[in-house]
């Protein structure tokens, strides 16, 4: 397999973006998880990237805005094209209607209707399918008819490099960081964070966390190569990626130490935890870093100097009363 690794981003490429970035995101807080029932789980000296914070509400707002500002001439005139029923929807949407580019943005019915709403709200047109296969089946087509830009979930170097600068935000606000605990959907959210961490303080490390029932990324540190994995079966929609893909798995594989899986339970059990003890109401990704401290990781960075990722958070008040309606 080509080492696409040596493709990943500098240092500099990564200082540029943020500068590209400056004024134009949410350079997010990081909140000392100082509240005495959290210090008393987790320890002294562990802190929470708040990037549910960020503009249309997830991180991926950061790549998606890098990937537009790429587009010549004639691809922002035809317009972009995207298939998501998450967080990349809505950033999609809030970046191309900041560029004044047209997006059509396809999404399954089963959607949560903030997400539908939410891009609906930007401009967007939005196109409701049967399920998210059909979704890309969709924006294949169009993409190809229509000669629309297609904007990957999380597969590219501008996704990488919009999470990266996150990534210097957390070095800046904690220059002595041991360990970083980032939930994985596909990996361009981990390949970023990494990259910026890993090369600047190459002593911290990186913990994925994936849901069982979502495990690409798992199986294919474990293969050695990316893998598709036969069914997605989780409630953390946003980490539902069914494949890791060759660019941001390779930079996963050269700096994250390890992925741990954790239950769709323990992910209810943090959004809870952080409902009552932080006051934030959150989907189920946003939940998983805090999920893992909690459950796999707690005896490892207790007394670390730790961040969690809280890495967006778009969900609806029925969704999340339904699905915390049993804790």
């Amino acid at each position: 397999m080509t080492d696409m690794s040596k493709n990943l981003p500098s240092l500099q490429q990564i200082r540029e973006a943020s500068e590209t970035l400056d004024g134009r995101i949410v350079a997010t807080p990081v909140l000392n998880l100082s509240h005495d029932p959290i210090v008393d789980l987790l320890g002294q000296h562990v802190s929470m990237k708040l990037e549910l914070f960020q503009r249309a509400g997830s991180f991926k707002a950061r790549g998606n805005l890098l990937g537009m500002d790429r587009l010549d001439a004639t691809q922002r005139a035809a317009g972009v094209i995207a298939a998501s029923g998450g967080n990349h929807a809505l950033a999609v949407s809030w970046a191309a209607q900041k560029l004044g580019v047209a997006a059509t943005i396809i999404m399954p019915r089963a959607t949560d209707p903030l997400r539908i709403e939410g891009c609906k709200a930007f401009g967007s047109s939005v196109l409701l399918v049967d399920d998210i296969a059909s979704a890309f089946d969709l924006m294949n087509s169009k993409a190809a008819n229509d000669g629309l830009t297609m904007m990957h979930p999380f597969e590219g170097e501008h996704m990488t490099l919009g999470a990266a600068t996150c990534g210097t935000e957390i070095l800046k606000a904690l220059p002595d960081l041991d360990v970083m605990v980032v939930a994985v959907g596909g990996g361009g959210l981990i390949s970023g964070i990494s990259a910026a961490i890993k090369q600047a303080r190459p002593a911290c490390e990186i913990i994925g966390v994936e849901p069982f029932g979502a495990d690409s990324l798992f199986q294919s540190l474990e293969k050695g190569e990316p893998v598709r994995i036969g069914k997605v079966n989780t409630i953390a929609d946003s980490l539902g990626s069914p494949a890791a893909l060759p660019y941001s798995f390779a930079i996963a594989q050269k700096f994250v130490k390890r992925v741990i899986r954790i239950e769709d339970t323990a992910m209810l059990e943090a959004m809870g935890f952080m409902r009552d003890h932080l006051k934030l109401m959150v989907e189920p990704a946003c939940a998983a870093a805090l999920a893992a401290a909690m459950g796999p990781l707690h005896d490892e960075i207790r007394g670390k100097r730790a961040c969690l990722l809280a890495c967006g958070s778009n969900i609806g008040l029925e969704r999340y009363n339904l699905l915390l309606s049993n804790q």
